[in-house]
């Protein structure tokens, strides 16, 4: 939102409904006690969507709490929807009944009489008569806000290339990421002729500055108010808006933008043509009308409008007697995605018959412009509406729309598709319609109507899992901080003195030779301090970290080139852009895994893992088959990007970096060793951070380097603080995974041998990818006794950016590989999956393909408990019954066991350090080497002090994480940050307790305070050190045995799933995981695991560089993703005498159990392809996104699509891995 714009507005932020030292908004209250914080970075968003719901809405249904939420981008989407729950009738305790989350009456009440009101002055400022048009100045730009409609005309008129911005959801994307310049801007949210509603009897006007949530309430009141047979566009156009963004850009984006704005895939646009709408337009010669019809959209982004013209109002004729009116759209996620296609159609009928008098059909998505689909309603016209009709339409539909391989977006094969199964929901809508009005001789039967509508977005019931035995469920112990805004994150440091901003030049070439960079332009501009560049590194050179000598050669699109240091982010940007480096193009560009393969790029070592005589075990089998998956990458999408701040102390030559990390002593080392200093004059601070997920290590540490490089250079404090495409292109993310596998398994499903290769894409760099690929093959097995197995995994080099360190560190792409196996398995014996899953898994005291012996009894509780719980026995039969009468919709039902070993692998990194100290007022201090990042580590770490100290938590404190203070940390990964700070602290607390018992002994009437005063007169020492030397671990790779980990989690899941054929939609129905441990990030991994493989998918062009590079293009699951019912119960009795209070790390293994609903969707595809007389294995990806879904069921509407030649242009995307 320009600041220009809020010119007469008032302005609430979260800070400005409550803080912790004055109160506490009831909405800041609830999401922190009702435990819907986790990092906090994304709280305030919910908060304010939250409070502006309640200020229009004080008693809200659910339907209105997800629409408010749908804008809002969270990782932990179910917490937070039960919090907001509290607002309406909600369920306050665990399932068993016994654990009370919270008190409702200990929850302030809501009161709006306590709100902020508008202030006055602005209410009087906007009615003066006095107003005059604004001018704002800024270097580059002039923003002008006129009053009068004449004003208006007369800028156009002077201006006539400006843009006029209402909203700014169109020009505001274009000069942020596009680097569009525009001089002057035209902004009339002042002018009153743009925001007037007519109601006529031949339809509604409404005035082009309406907003789009504006423009609902009017079509609202219409469709109320008028019979139903006038209210059919309305009703269309009211479907497509409440998908149109989230409500935040409803209420700011305005019809006349969306219009004049002419999006190919545009929401709106297509049932606005179809509807027989029309706008009024006004130049200084006067007004016109035109019509919004195929005529007027004539390229991409361009219309028939003249430079000097503008949009008045839109005419929305209501619907005339016989008029069938309907909108559809298909998109990556049901709310806050753009479509991948949109269609409006409109159908005309003669009096009292089914014969066709006129047809409009426009589809958005299948090309430059809206586009109408001339041909096919030529071709209905005239025609009785039924299949001969249809299967017409679709003869003509099909030539008619024509997309190339290398058409923008991709997916040419579904979007063209979509353009025939959208057809034919309308026109079982049509003749559901005539069936109710004409008698008809062929009613439709229900098996197709069911296809009609779409797949609804719905939350449904919960009921709350069991909490921690350790206390009561705590809340976040900065919960209330981060509810209230006032949390600090690394960019939330305040701006120091003679502080710069660093700004990131990447390579544009996927393989290159750097020739020259051209820095001159860039020093000239306003603003720009310096150019960074490899030379003016003092110590050791980046190739340490990166294995690429960057000052000659780049290997990916995005590798840092160097980076410009100037006074603002704004001015650093544009002197990156200015600046010009030129390459010399080197042969041999490697992207895929097969690439990889046939030219032998591969980093060292290639790993095996082996038991048993695989060779021997195929002879003997009585099955063999032979099967892959692709398993795509995920973009980590943490809500805090890649921030740091180094301030530079040369005197002592010492530097400080604030940053957002997991691992501050890999950030120390590097920058010392990149400044050619000792560590000790280097020291890291992080006091949280905003999601890591694994991204926050390796790339954290090398952005710190160049900062602290810029910062060495200029003696001055640097900031560096990446957007959201710059972090998406530069710091890579999880392995995309090929997995080939050969089984051999008997006539009962007894599985006795299995062949796994793994190649995975590491990218341009090691980075992690050799300790992946050692994890992947020990967790190959999960949780399966496989007599003789062998796995084999290559980690291949390609010139993408570098994959690294993710949640589940390889274990999510290694276990689906296995677990598609099995189910290929049981499809070949035509078994369901559960059956030969159950057969297979380990049973009694077991042993790992790598020998270690472990007892897999919680593993076959767990199993047991889930198919009890989930009703499985009952619930398959009738997903089978389902599917049988029904032909467009199929269900799919999955079980899916998990045997994780949490820990890092290796015995040294299995270690951590704490210290507390003890104040004289009887407050405790507490530091350890953990990073709080969401997950509740301080919060967990204040609770075994509590338990062990015997003191209230509100004496506790943990103020952040400093290498100054607690020495060569471990990063926080692998599940193992409770675990090993958890006992480094309760260490230092053993010390520190013991220390005070003779204290106690003397007075066991006194009070803790009374004790502490007492040891430090008698000088009881009141600081101490904690350290935890984790269990020896070991793999020998020679002799292919070990004991790698120290303990498994285990859980279990199962998952039901409606899958919608024509448009390849899902919807994830019961879900109930049963585990082992507690429910902290149970959900939220969960959910991260559904998106890895239903949902993300990045998308690189033929040359390497990513096409999604943000929330626009890349979408992780949001509030309509979460199953309906999602159930965690935890197995009562699980202990684990390996970790502090039988603790068990799950931050990692759950992340796996979100592939229960991809298997359940191979399940209903399965169903899908059988109506088609298809059966047997068939591959499918990961993510199995609505296009891969839709195209592997095989449909008779795919199947019309004609194959695409092979020609000279490439595709608009690569296919990964």
């Amino acid at each position: 939102m320009p600041i220009c714009q809020l010119h007469g507005a008032a302005v609430t932020t979260v800070e400005g409904i409550g803080n912790t030292k004055t109160r506490l908004h009831p909405v800041q209250e609830r999401i922190a006690k009702a435990h819907g914080s986790q990092c906090g970075f994304c709280t305030p968003g919910m908060v304010m969507s939250m409070y502006t719901l309640l200020r229009n809405k004080p008693k809200p249904s659910m339907e209105d709490i997800t629409e408010a939420l749908g804008g809002n981008m969270l990782t932990h989407t179910h917490s937070v929807i039960h919090t907001c729950k509290t607002h309406t009738i909600y369920i306050y305790v665990c399932v068993c009944g016994k654990v009370e989350l919270f008190r409702k009456e200990d929850l302030l009440p809501l009161d709006p009489t306590q709100d902020l009101i508008f202030p006055p002055e602005l209410i009087r400022m906007a009615e003066s008569p006095e107003q005059t048009t604004q001018k704002f100045h800024g270097e580059r730009m002039t923003w002008i806000s006129p009053i009068t409609l004449d004003e208006l005309v007369q800028l156009k008129t002077q201006y006539p290339q400006a843009p006029v911005v209402m909203g700014n959801t169109n020009v505001g994307l274009d000069i942020k990421f596009k680097g569009v310049l525009h001089p002057i801007i035209i902004s009339p949210t002042r002018v009153r002729e743009l925001f007037g509603v007519e109601q006529r009897p031949e339809g509604v006007c409404i005035g082009a500055g309406c907003s789009l949530s504006t423009v609902q309430s009017v079509l609202e009141r219409c469709v109320c108010s008028l019979p139903a047979e006038h209210t059919q566009t309305y009703a269309a156009l009211l479907g497509q808006l409440r998908h149109v963004g989230g409500q935040q850009i409803r209420n700011v984006a305005t019809l006349g933008g969306n219009v004049a704005s002419a999006y190919p895939n545009s929401d709106l646009n297509p049932i606005l043509a179809a509807g027989r709408c029309s706008l009024l337009l006004q130049t200084k010669e006067g007004k016109r009308r035109v019509p919004l019809d195929k005529d007027f959209f004539v390229g991409f982004r361009k219309t028939t409008l003249r430079p000097d013209e503008l949009v008045l109002s839109v005419f929305i004729p209501i619907s005339r007697k016989g008029e069938v009116v309907r909108a559809f759209r298909h998109a990556p996620r049901k709310t806050n995605a753009l479509p991948t296609v949109t269609t409006g159609m409109r159908v005309w009928f003669h009096d009292g018959s089914d014969v066709v008098r006129e047809m409009s059909v426009y589809y958005g998505g299948v090309g430059a412009c809206t586009f109408c689909a001339e041909r096919t309603s030529q071709q209905v016209t005239g025609r009785p509406w039924n299949e001969a009709t249809l299967n017409e339409a679709y003869r003509v539909l099909v030539d008619e729309v024509t997309l190339g391989v290398s058409a923008p977006g991709g997916q040419v094969v579904f979007r063209r598709s979509l353009t025939l199964s959208l057809f034919f929901r309308f026109y079982l809508h049509v003749l559901q319609y005539l069936k109710d009005m004409v008698r008809l001789s062929h009613p439709p039967p229900w098996t197709k109507t069911y296809a009609m509508e779409p797949l609804p977005c719905v939350i449904g019931p919960e009921v709350r899992s069991a909490q921690d035995p350790v206390g009561q469920p705590v809340p976040h112990s900065s919960a209330l901080t981060h509810a209230t805004g006032e949390a600090v994150y690394c960019d939330d440091i305040p701006h120091m003195n003679r502080e710069v901003f660093l700004s990131l030049v990447t390579s544009t070439k996927a393989h290159a030779k750097i020739i020259h960079i051209d820095v001159s332009r860039a020093l000239d501009m306003p603003g720009v301090v310096d150019v960074i560049t490899a030379k003016d590194i003092p110590g050791q050179k980046f190739q340490s970290f990166t294995g690429i000598n960057e000052e000659v050669l780049v290997t990916c699109v995005g590798q840092i080139i160097c980076a410009v240091v100037a006074d603002t982010k704004q001015h650093g940007k544009l002197a990156a852009a200015a600046l010009k480096v030129t390459y010399e193009d080197l042969p041999d560009r490697i992207f895929t895994t097969e690439e990889a393969v046939e030219q032998c790029s591969f980093y060292a070592p290639q790993r095996t893992l082996q038991r048993g005589d695989i060779h021997m075990a195929f002879q003997e089998a009585e099955h063999i088959y032979e099967g892959e998956i692709r398993v795509g990458g995920q973009e980590h999408f943490y809500m805090e990007t890649q921030s740091m701040l180094v301030i530079p102390a040369r005197e002592q030559k010492e530097v400080k970096v604030y940053l957002s990390t997991q691992h501050p002593t890999c950030a120390q080392m590097s920058v010392a060793e990149t400044l050619g200093i000792p560590a000790n004059r280097v020291s890291c601070h992080v006091k949280r951070v905003g999601g890591a997920f694994g991204g926050k290590i390796t790339k954290a540490s090398i952005l710190a380097c160049i900062t602290a490089v810029a910062a060495w250079k200029t003696e001055r404090p640097v900031r560096c603080v990446l957007e959201r495409g710059e972090d998406m292109l530069i710091t890579g993310g999880r392995h995309p995974v090929l997995g080939k596998y050969k089984v051999g398994f008997m006539n009962d499903g007894k599985i006795i041998a299995a062949d796994v290769h793994y190649f995975v894409n590491a990218g341009n760099t090691p980075d992690e990818s050799v300790l992946v690929r050692r994890r992947m093959l020990v967790q190959l097995d999960n949780a399966y006794n496989i007599p003789n197995l062998r796995g084999q995994s290559v980690a291949c080099k390609t010139n993408l950016p570098s994959s690294t360190a993710f949640r589940g560190f390889g274990v999510p792409q290694s276990m689906v590989v296995i677990e598609n196996m099995i189910h290929d398995v049981a499809m070949t014996l035509g078994r369901p999956a559960e059956e030969i899953k159950e057969m297979n898994l380990y049973k009694g005291l077991s042993r790992t393909h790598y020998k270690m012996e472990f007892d897999p009894e919680n593993l076959h509780c767990c199993w047991v408990e889930c198919k009890k719980r989930s009703e499985l026995g009952r619930r398959r039969p009738a997903v089978a019954e389902f599917n049988r009468r029904n032909r467009w919709k199929k269900r799919g039902i999955a079980m899916v066991p998990i045997k994780y070993g949490v820990g890092f692998g290796h015995s040294f990194l299995q270690q951590a350090a704490a210290l507390v100290h003890i104040y004289k007022d009887g407050s405790v201090l507490v530091s350890h080497g953990g990073i709080e990042m969401g997950q509740g580590l301080h919060t967990k770490v204040q609770q075994v002090v509590s338990r062990e100290l015997n003191i209230p938590l509100s004496l506790i404190h943990i103020s952040e994480t400093c290498t100054s203070a607690v020495p060569n940390t471990n990063p926080t990964a692998a599940s193992f940050g409770t675990d090993a700070n958890g006992m480094a602290v309760w260490d230092a607390c053993q010390t520190l307790y013991k220390r005070l018992e003779p204290v106690r002994k003397k007075d066991p009437s006194g009070t803790w305070k009374s004790w502490i005063a007492t040891a430090f007169q008698e000088r009881i020492s009141l600081s101490a050190t904690g350290f935890y030397r984790g269990h020896e671990l070991s793999m020998d790779w020679q002799k292919q045995e070990g004991r790698p980990y120290t303990y498994f989690t285990y859980a279990v899941c199962c998952s039901e799933v409606e899958l919608d054929c024509l448009t390849g939609e899902y919807r994830v129905g019961q879900t109930p995981v049963i585990n082992t441990t507690c429910t902290g990030w149970i959900k939220g991994a969960f959910m991260q695991g559904l998106g890895l493989y239903t949902m993300e998918e990045l998308k690189f062009s033929p040359s390497g560089s990513l096409h999604t590079r943000g929330p626009g293009q890349y979408k992780i699951p949001a509030v309509c993703d979460v199953p309906l019912q999602f159930n965690v119960y935890l197995l009562p009795g699980s202990q684990n005498p390996f970790a502090i209070y039988s603790s068990k790390g799950i931050g990692e293994p759950i992340v796996f159990l979100g592939s229960s609903v991809f298997f359940a969707m191979k399940e209903a595809i399965t169903a899908a392809r059988t109506d088609v007389g298809l059966s047997g294995p068939f591959p499918l990806r990961t993510p199995a996104t609505p296009e891969h879904a839709c195209l592997a069921c095989n449909t008779h509407f795919n199947q019309m699509i004609p194959k695409m030649e092979a020609g000279t242009s490439p595709p608009w995307a690569m296919e990964l891995p």
